[in-house]
């Protein structure tokens, strides 16, 4: 197994707070965010950092988003397994998920006929434990690296923090965006200008959340 990388501090500092993001909201945070916590006086600051980690392989940065920061999986893996060096073998089990298709209206997301196929993957690569895989359709998440067909980690939630990616149930359609509540109801809302937000109101019907995105897969070599 090839060593990991060394870091400086400021390095390590900037990478577990991607991982602690990731971890936290199921999404990364942006260039402007990373400079406020750590105080520097520009995103420029945090990019060369960011540039610095991606060519020691410890995330890949995808172009032309906003939160384009990604942890390897490799990468991912390796920091699960330091976290996970004492805990009993159970634990290191792989998963075997459904992958969810297209959602019939009214039907229960995890329904038998909802399910395309299963995958078994590895835990490491999720940040929390998923109960199934959502085929992601459409780019309105584009900006934090949620593009179409994307399979989404999803663990199975009634109900999400601010800030949060969810996947929501808005009448007969199944939709993944970022959870934002308020004074005046809750708002769903894209990662991508050319999308609307979507509002829900007392006078919503047929809305409920279906699970938190808890990690994503790209490229589907894997059985």
């Amino acid at each position: 197994m090839q060593d990991r990388p060394k870091l400086t501090a400021r390095q390590q500092q900037i990478f577990d707070l991607v991982r602690h993001a990731i971890e936290s909201t199921g999404a990364p945070p942006t260039r402007a965010e990373i400079a406020a916590e750590l105080g520097f006086k520009s995103a420029n600051a945090a990019e060369e950092h960011l540039q610095a980690l991606a060519r020691k392989g410890m995330l890949e940065l995808v172009g032309g988003t906003s939160r384009g920061i990604r942890l390897k999986s490799d990468t991912l893996s390796a920091v699960n397994r330091a976290r996970q060096i004492n805990l009993p073998i159970p634990a290191l089990a792989q998963l075997t998920l459904p992958l969810i298709g297209r959602v019939a209206a009214g039907a229960p997301i995890l329904a038998q006929e909802h399910v395309e196929q299963t995958y078994t993957v590895e835990p490491g690569l999720f940040s929390k434990k998923p109960d199934y895989l959502l085929k992601v359709k459409g780019m309105s998440m584009k900006d934090i690296g949620i593009l179409d067909g994307d399979l989404l980690a999803v663990q199975s939630a009634e109900d999400a923090r601010n800030g949060q990616i969810v996947v929501a149930r808005v009448g007969e359609e199944v939709t993944v965006k970022r959870f934002k509540r308020g004074a005046d109801g809750i708002q769903l809302l894209p990662e991508n200008a050319d999308f609307e937000p979507i509002l829900i109101n007392e006078d919503s019907e047929g809305f409920s959340i279906e699970g938190l995105a808890v990690g994503l897969i790209r490229g589907h070599g894997f059985n």
